[in-house]
């Protein structure tokens, strides 16, 4: 009888465990795509754009259209990052895009743009970025003379831009409310300092891998000199919600 009995305690035991791990499941694909709508990236950089997020299972589908190619990566790679995601399938389109523009001087700009979006030491709003035949034009307003130099620093370092004239002003900086770094979510920083250095030449060809932890990052990987691992830190440490970076990279 003990037997018996024993043997219909784990039949049972293995029918709700079965039962439960759909439910399991289901909560985990709810919850990682409200974590993709509710983060950061998504709320702000993202949110002109029609994307439809699809998990099952841990394996995520977007699907829609974004107005930048930097969009579509940027949801990748910001989805990629949430916790309970086991795959990654990016489906996003571009509205209008041509592979005439990709390497014109409207592409530049916007890559520019983008770029110094991503940096929270240099004013993305106050910047007006032109180009021609790959020579960019930065004006507008500076907080100081260190940010207008800064910001020609990220400018010329974008991979295809040829040189930088920045006709900025330097001006007193005004009184304005600090956004709370703090509050940008882990997913939101790794795809944001992602991004950073893909889109910066000097460290575009780095093999990086990035990881946040409640605002910290550890990036990992290899650097081919000891310039290349301090830069990717000085980009990413000036990433929006980024506290400190952990470069463990190893040198070629």
């Amino acid at each position: 009888m003990k037997t018996k009995y024993s043997l219909a305690l784990m039949v049972a035991a293995v029918v709700l465990l079965a039962l439960s791990l759909p439910v399991q499941a289901s909560k985990t694909d709810d919850q990682i795509v409200s974590s993709a709508k509710n983060s950061y990236v998504f709320k702000n950089h993202l949110k002109n754009d029609d994307i439809k997020i699809q998990s099952k299972d841990g394996s995520v589908t977007l699907t829609g259209t974004v107005s930048e190619e930097s969009h579509k990566t940027l949801a990748g790679e910001t989805v990629s990052g949430l916790s309970g995601v086991k795959k990654l399938d990016n489906r996003l389109e571009v509205k209008g895009q041509s592979l005439a523009a990709t390497n014109s001087d409207a592409w530049l700009i916007t890559k520019v743009k983008t770029s110094l979006m991503f940096h929270r030491s240099v004013s993305a709003t106050a910047t007006e970025v032109d180009a021609k035949d790959g020579i960019v034009t930065l004006r507008g307003t500076a907080a100081s003379q260190a940010q207008k130099d800064l910001t020609t620093e990220y400018a010329k370092d974008v991979d295809g831009v040829k040189d930088v004239k920045n006709e900025m002003v330097a001006s007193k900086p005004s009184k304005k409310i600090q956004a709370a770094h703090d509050k940008i979510d882990d997913a939101s920083i790794t795809g944001l300092a992602k991004m950073t250095l893909l889109y910066h030449r000097s460290t575009s060809a780095l093999n990086t891998s990035v990881t946040t932890r409640n605002g910290v990052v550890t990036l990992t990987g290899k650097a081919k000199n000891a310039a290349e691992k301090d830069l990717a830190t000085k980009y990413v440490n000036d990433v929006n919600g980024v506290k400190s970076v952990k470069n463990q990279m190893t040198i070629e």
